[in-house]
């Protein structure tokens, strides 16, 4: 009898620690479901793989390399299927601006912003032209490695 009466304590901690850990789930799951619908009118799309192109140097004799990440900003998350069928047009936007630069704007912080603002733009249009929509807010650079030049 005894042991029986082990036994039923057993499978009931068993049973509370169960219950208990799928309630501490529900509950963290419904939290991050509110903190999701909070921010739900702001999406991220990464132009993938980086973007690495060569830069000439000022002097003309020595090419540089640039090492670019570019997350845009959507206000809609509906339009990323749109955005996404056009990457490869603003993957090669983004190229061709960023090899058309100087290696002084490449290498100073306000270069950096200048060449940021001319991509944000150029996305902006094609955008537009092609969709109809701006549809990207902004653009970060989440990574900026330079070398030579």
């Amino acid at each position: 009898m005894a042991n029986t009466w082990h036994n039923a304590k057993r499978w009931c901690l068993i049973y509370m620690t169960v219950l208990g850990m799928s309630f501490l789930f529900s509950s963290y799951a419904d939290a991050q479901d509110d903190g999701a619908n909070a921010v739900s009118g702001v999406a991220y799309v990464a132009i993938e793989p980086d973007i690495v192109t060569n830069y000439a140097g000022d002097n003309g004799e020595r090419l540089g390399f640039l090492r670019i990440t570019i997350e845009m900003m959507l206000d809609n998350p509906a339009l990323i299927p749109e955005l996404e069928h056009h990457l490869p047009l603003l993957r090669a936007t983004a190229i061709e601006i960023i090899g058309a630069q100087p290696e002084q704007k490449i290498r100073s912080l306000t270069g950096r912003e200048e060449m940021r603002r001319l991509i944000l733009k150029r996305f902006r249009d094609i955008m537009s032209k092609e969709a109809g929509d701006e549809t990207v807010k902004d653009i970060i650079f989440t990574k900026y490695l330079r070398q030579g030049g």
